[in-house]
């Protein structure tokens, strides 16, 4: 047994094996060890493997999903072996001591999940391969759950900013790179672009990939690659993949991972959903609704009229709350028809998951007549409506096939409908007629006998029986009483007669060929269903649009939020904007979210935002952030009114945080964040800054972010709002032109600081830190101390000119930049550009002459 563990071990080398014996799946070595740490089982030993007794722990086989859900959270991979044959097989292929086959049937990891218990409801779970062929980068996505299957067409340096947006449960990438990002490494041969153009061919059967799209080399390898590792976790057969979609990242805002931490767009710092934009937004009333919501919120659109869309469907349940009720009610009801396809595709359905079907269909049905009756239709809800119905023939046959709640497991039967095949009812009744025969057997038995208590009954082991107590079955054990002994225990006696082994053999007998038929049944209804999977999963998809609009219109109809408008220019215009989240939090505790409003033009594209530290500042950027967030999502806004230009790419940089398992400071994170900011935005882009330059010494940080602001302002030229508490910065408003000052407003009232939360125009008077000092209580002694020194550095400013003297001399950072380029060492940068490691001979040789060449001229 030991060599057929060992050998399938070899198989799954960095997945735990679940080895099944019997009724368990058995762990051994330092799987056993691994797992009995995780799920905290008792670790045992049994007999000896080079000379050491080996490790083992098991779980039940009945139990095994719960088990399986702890390990792959824990971040496990499991490799699932079976056994591929019965043990009277076993014997008939090599004799008595012949050992059963087993063969691993499955890979459970953490992208390829099906069953219900081991998914988040709420949420996609991609499994994501990276692609990189002919200097592209692609990413393919799969959520088996549901069959979605996406390829995204990105570039090196866009490449996290996707990978953040999917938050992928697994990513595949081919072991000839660097695995950066990735959590399984894959044969390169895998990534192969033509390899992978032959696999898609094959497995949709097309002669031609035209059809889905305009392929580059690298969404084929992406593809490609992704493909080729699900087959190898289903071990040979895939589970259910939707025609691939073809995406480009520019159709979506660019958010990277640090400003999608920061904004806590579907989960906080902490990872919790509970506290997120996500969180305050949502009013699903299913899973698919959910889940389609946080890929709305990941990935905000860019396209205006695909915007509008989603904006008309939100108002027309908005300004309709009947027919909004009775939507969400319907939906309410309805079962999540997606993840029940995914797991009859991957065959892991159960009659259950047909019921689902069936009802889930029906609802979308008759919620396609209720939408179809409406006069009014905005072209998503009338593109939508066709998909909610046509299944009327795959509803009728699976009402009259099963009954109202099939089981989950199929094994005891009981899940086809009576009437439905009457040879099944035929089987059914003589096994009900079997139990009546034995019913009445044991009454005659006991007359027969005289014994009151005698009893039939049945188990596994023995089948039917008579069971009767130990002090009443001496009579029974003569050889002319005309029972059998079968068994004795403590305290009972079993028997067996001729007229029981008759009756049972029939009973067992019809019992045995109704399950073989209600089996052959639910593999026919599967197949059924599953030819028309296409539609059903484009049913699914709009029943989930439909549940997004509906609560997007419930969430507008609580808040009082208003529909944005979306404008060519590049302007940002709120009136009255809210933060949703700490708005939904005050109200909890029955406080009023102070509003304030936002306007950013060519003249004033970017603010200056001073004032006190809890003054509301960092609220203001965030709340703004995420106004663009929704607006392009396809949600109303919590603002008075919205106006504002297609955001291309969105990028915060606010709060502290290290990192330092990368090595990097607070100071250092920060830094990177800003220079990512400043590398990447565009003037269609928006942009929150915080604090840039707290994290080191005065000056330094003083320069940095004067340089970063005349950045922004002269290069960059996006719509971009700076919290600072450097006042020395708002000199630059004399000398940038669309640079404007505001700050959040502050009262100290008989010694205590009054933040008021609301924006003025114009600089913050002063900081207000020792009254926040004292507000956080610091002790008094301190505070007085810090106003000491404070007056004595004041002073000294009054007579020097403080930190920024002697800066409005200074030339704007453009005329800045062309003087740097005019001092730069022309030899230093050939230099610093050169790639040795690539070089021959004969180039070095060459490069030498060149860079003599340069020292001659400089």
């Amino acid at each position: 047994m030991m060599a057929q563990y060992l050998a399938l071990k070899a198989q799954a080398p960095d997945c735990l094996l679940f080895y099944r014996m019997g009724d368990f799946f058995e762990l051994f070595f330092e799987d056993a060890r691994a797992a009995a740490a995780c799920l905290d089982i008792a670790l045992t030993a049994r007999g000896e493997h080079d000379g050491a007794r080996i490790p083992m722990c098991g779980v039940p086989v009945h139990a095994a999903e719960a088990y399986l859900a702890r390990l792959i959270k824990a971040g496990h991979r499991v490799a699932v072996a079976e056994q591929t044959e019965t043990p009277a097989a076993a014997k008939a292929r090599g004799g008595s001591k012949a050992l059963v086959g087993r063969g691993i049937v499955r890979f459970v990891t953490a992208g390829t999940l099906t069953e219900e218990a081991l998914l988040d409801a709420k949420a996609d779970n991609w499994c994501v391969a990276i692609g990189e062929a002919g200097g592209g980068f692609a990413l393919a996505a799969a959520d088996v759950s549901t069959g979605r299957f996406e390829v995204i067409e990105t570039t090196g340096a866009g490449l996290p900013a996707e990978l953040a947006r999917l938050q992928a449960a697994e990513t595949i990438a081919s072991d000839a790179g660097d695995g950066a990002g990735a959590t399984v490494l894959r044969p390169r041969a895998d990534f192969d672009s033509s390899a992978g153009e032959a696999r898609l061919k094959r497995l949709y059967g097309v002669a031609t990939l035209d059809g889905f799209g305009q392929w580059s080399r690298a969404g084929l390898a992406a593809a490609g690659g992704l493909v080729a590792y699900l087959e190898h976790a289903a071990t040979g057969t895939l589970p259910f993949l939707r025609p691939p979609v073809l995406r480009r990242a520019a159709e979506t805002m660019a958010i990277d991972a640090a400003t999608r931490e920061s904004l806590e767009l579907t989960c906080t710092a902490a990872g919790q959903r509970k506290g997120s934009l996500l969180d305050a937004v949502d009013r699903t009333v299913t899973g698919a609704g959910a889940r389609l919501l946080a890929t709305d919120l990941g990935a905000p659109l860019m396209d205006r009229d695909a915007v509008q869309a989603r904006l008309d469907v939100v108002a027309l349940f908005l300004t309709d709350d009947a027919a909004r009720e009775k939507l969400r009610a319907a939906l309410r009801a309805a079962p999540d028809i997606g993840r029940a396809l995914g797991r009859l595709a991957a065959g892991r359905g159960s009659p259950r998951d047909l019921g689902q079907l069936r009802d889930g269909l029906d609802a979308a049905w008759a919620l396609g007549e209720q939408l179809a009756s409406r006069t009014e239709r905005p072209l998503l809800l009338a593109t939508l409506a066709p998909s909610l119905r046509g299944h009327g023939t795959l509803i009728d046959l699976l009402r009259r096939a099963l009954v109202p709640a099939p089981p989950i497991d199929a094994s005891d039967g009981g899940y086809i409908a009576a009437g439905y095949d009457a040879a099944l009812d035929a089987l059914r009744d003589t096994g009900a007629g079997g139990r009546r025969s034995i019913a009445a057997l044991e009454a005659e038995l006991r007359t027969q006998t005289g014994v009151a208590t005698l009893k039939i009954r049945h188990n596994n082991v023995l089948g039917y029986h008579v069971e009767v107590p130990a002090r009443a079955a001496d009579p029974l054990m003569r050889a002319d009483s005309g029972f059998t002994h079968r068994q004795t225990l403590a305290g009972v006696v079993r028997f067996n007669t001729p007229a029981l082994h008759e009756v049972a053999a029939r009973v067992s007998q019809a019992g045995a060929h109704a399950l073989a038929a209600e089996a052959a049944h639910l593999e026919e209804l599967t197949a059924t269903t599953l030819a028309t999977r296409e539609a059903i999963a484009a049913t699914a998809d709009a029943l989930a649009r439909l549940d997004v609009a509906s609560a997007l219109a419930e969430r507008a109809a609580e808040g009082n939020w208003t529909r944005p408008k979306l404008v060519d220019h590049a302007c940002f215009e709120i009136e009255g904007g809210r933060h949703p989240v700490v708005e939904a939090a005050l109200a909890k505790r029955g406080d009023r979210f102070i509003a304030n409003d936002c306007r950013l033009s060519e003249a004033s594209r970017l603010w200056l935002v001073t004032g006190p530290n809890m003054g509301g500042k960092s609220t203001f950027l965030r709340q703004n952030a995420l106004i663009a967030v929704l607006a392009q999502a396809g949600s109303y806004v919590p603002a008075t009114s919205a106006t504002l230009g297609l955001v291309d790419r969105l990028f915060s940089r606010v709060g502290a945080s290290d990192n330092l398992a990368r090595g990097r400071s607070t100071f250092m994170v920060e830094m990177v964040e800003t220079a990512a900011i400043l590398a990447q935005a565009t003037p269609r882009s928006f942009v929150i800054l915080d604090e840039v330059g707290r994290g080191t010494s005065t000056y330094d940080g003083l320069a940095i972010a004067w340089a970063v602001v005349e950045a922004i302002h002269e290069d960059n030229r996006c719509r971009c709002l700076f919290a600072t508490h450097y006042h020395e910065l708002t000199r630059l408003a004399e000398r940038c032109e669309a640079l404007s000052l505001h700050h959040v407003r502050a009262r100290e009232w008989k010694g205590e600081l009054v933040l008021l939360h609301e924006l003025a125009d114009g600089p913050a008077d002063r900081s207000y830190g020792l009254a926040v000092a004292r507000l956080a209580g610091m002790p008094p002694a301190t505070v007085a101390r810090a106003k000491a020194v404070l007056a004595k550095l004041e002073a000294g400013r009054a007579r020097t000119g403080g930190l920024a003297a002697g800066l409005d001399d200074l030339p704007l950072f453009a005329a800045a930049q062309a003087i740097e380029e005019v001092k730069s060492d022309p030899l230093r940068r050939a230099v610093e550009e050169l790639d040795v490691d690539a070089l021959t001979a004969r180039e070095a040789l060459e490069t030498l002459y060149r860079l003599k060449s340069i020292a001659r001229e400089a």
